[in-house]
């Protein structure tokens, strides 16, 4: 006499495939790790210095004014904000670098953001602007050159008004 199907049941444990879980975690990782390093940088930006970092000696010759702000949209629909200026050699040396520190501020003084770059010099205007580092046309003792600063994008927090530029080392030959 048959009874029809019969389940039968191993005492044996599954094993379980790690394989996919471990590809998953690696990949939250991976995306973490580039999440945070796409947010720590900026455009051409190094580490960042302390507010009241000291400013370079030779710095005293190189006034900067003439300010001008400006923003466009990047291709992702981002902001970018251009810091225009003009920078004067009023020293004795030829200088072939020059590191700013740029402070934006916050509706309360206190500093939003605190970006340190090289400043580029304007090389030509036409059919956009474009910019070089100093070491391609040095700034010989009496010129004077116009300068941009690129930010993308800004802190939300910044209120808008010009930042403080301030020069933190200055190469020279």
């Amino acid at each position: 006499m048959s009874t029809g199907p019969q389940l039968i049941r191993s005492a044996e444990p599954r094993e379980h495939n790690w394989l996919p879980v471990a590809i998953a975690a690696g990949v939250v990782v991976l995306a973490v790790i580039v999440a945070a390093l796409t947010i720590g940088r900026g455009h051409e930006q190094t580490a960042t210095a302390l507010v009241n970092a000291p400013l370079d000696p030779y710095a005293a010759n190189l006034p900067i004014g003439n300010l001008e702000l400006s923003e466009s949209s990047n291709l992702s629909g981002g902001k970018v904000t251009y810091v225009d200026g003009h920078i004067a050699n009023k020293g004795s040396r030829t200088v072939t670098g020059i590191t700013v520190q740029v402070l934006f501020r916050d509706y309360s003084n206190q500093v939003a953001e605190n970006e340190t770059l090289p400043l580029r010099l304007i090389r030509t205007r036409q059919p956009e602007v474009d910019v070089e580092p100093v070491a391609a046309a040095p700034l010989n003792p009496g010129d004077e050159r116009d300068f941009r600063l690129i930010f993308d994008p800004v802190s939300p927090d910044w209120n808008g008004n010009y930042p403080e530029i301030r020069v933190l080392r200055v190469e020279s030959k």
